[in-house]
């Protein structure tokens, strides 16, 4: 649900009656990770995807009958070996989909947490996707300073709830939770779906360059929160890069030493020069950061690696350095260098291999490591009150 946050939170606050469907659990190969969401409203208009366009239709159709009935649906879509024409995942894959409709004046902790998913800080979200019929879609919305909304009938779930949540949203992953005893005396299992939405993770670009430019494009367009640095005023200019969140006038060491970074963080060092990367790179390679990359050459990369270890930085460290930055594209032009390091970073970030898909074998969608791997959920739809 977090996944459509800005427009469901527009039409929560019109009024608006809608449902949404949301990734629950993945088996195999599949377009779309938990927490993946397609909502529906009531004159019919389509937000999102939950498949990529294979079983969008019966979603569709599952959203409908939510909305007229004013019930939560738990479905499985998966490949069909007997009927080509059947609905499911042709890529071979399984899916399940939790459905809930969100109708004016009820859940409001939905309605909080849709607009609380843009503030700096985030929020998580926690809905029961299978359990007893009378709880299912009952959920708590959490802050990241502690602050909570429940509507949960139940004390003693509400609090299930609330750990879960927090959990999730310290690891700004999304994914399912299993409780058995969640209460003192006989109680059903319950499964939660757990959605975090947290600030984009930043993209340091460090040189006002051409390539910097390009760089700032596709890491915007990938949903980083871009930040341009150069000690040199001339260059860095809001003008040469207008998609930056910030253009920032300053030494590069200096600029990373003021900053709260977390392990998200991606950093490209771009500047040619070593006055300004030297120092950088020094600091860079000892903080967790996500990942750490330089431009250059193969043999500006071993003079680089050669003065970095005059300067004491280990091996170890060393290791962690990317360089020369971007994968084998042959590209050549601003936006084709720019790609590579871009393909790079998101290689890195999946623990995948960068190799053409047509010569590799497993898997083609993979659990990142940004989710939370999940268990799949009830097998058969299951109606409820929302």
């Amino acid at each position: 649900m977090l996944d459509l946050a800005e427009p469901l939170s527009s039409w929560y606050a019109q009024g608006r009656a809608f449902a949404v469907a949301t990734v629950v659990a993945v088996q195999g190969s599949a377009p779309r990770q938990p927490g993946a969401a397609m909502a529906v409203d009531a004159d019919g208009t389509v937000l999102g995807s939950v498949s990529g366009g294979c079983v969008e239709s019966a979603v569709f159709e599952l959203c409908q009958e939510a909305l007229e009935s004013g019930r939560c649906f738990a479905e499985r879509f998966g490949y069909s070996d007997q009927d080509a024409f059947a609905v499911g995942l042709t890529c071979g894959g399984q899916i399940d989909v939790f459905v809930q409709p969100v109708l004016p004046g009820r859940r409001p902790e939905l309605g909080q947490a849709l607009a609380g998913a843009a503030s700096p800080d985030g929020v998580a979200l926690a809905r029961v996707v299978a359990g007893p019929d009378s709880l299912l879609g009952e959920a708590v919305m959490i802050r990241a300073d502690g602050t909570w909304t429940a509507g949960v009938s139940d004390p003693a779930l509400a609090a299930t709830l609330r750990s879960g949540a927090q959990a999730f949203l310290a690891n700004g992953s999304t994914g399912t939770l299993e409780v058995g005893a969640w209460r003192e005396g006989p109680c059903e299992p319950v499964t939660l779906l757990v959605e975090a939405s947290t600030p984009p993770p930043r993209l340091l670009v460090f040189g006002a360059t051409d390539l910097a430019a390009a760089v700032v494009r596709v890491g915007a367009y990938l949903g980083y929160r871009v930040t341009v640095c150069d000690a040199r005023p001339v260059f860095a200019t809001r003008a040469r890069f207008p998609e930056a969140a910030e253009v920032v006038v300053d030494w590069p060491h200096r600029y990373l030493d003021t900053q709260e970074l977390d392990p998200r963080t991606a950093v490209c060092v771009l500047t040619h020069d070593r006055k300004f990367e030297l120092p950088l790179l020094q600091r860079a390679l000892r903080l967790p950061l996500a990942f750490v990359g330089a431009l250059g050459s193969r043999r500006s990369h071993e003079e680089r690696l050669a003065l970095l270890r005059e300067a004491g930085v280990t091996d170890a460290e060393l290791g962690r350095l990317h360089s020369p930055i971007g994968l084998d594209l042959g590209g050549r032009t601003p936006e084709e260098t720019a790609l590579s390091i871009a393909a790079e970073i998101v290689a890195h970030r999946h623990g995948a291999s960068g190799l053409p898909l047509a010569g590799t074998d497993g898997p083609i969608h993979r659990v990142g490591r940004s989710t939370t791997a999940v268990r799949p959920a009830a097998s058969e739809r299951v109606p409820s009150t929302a």
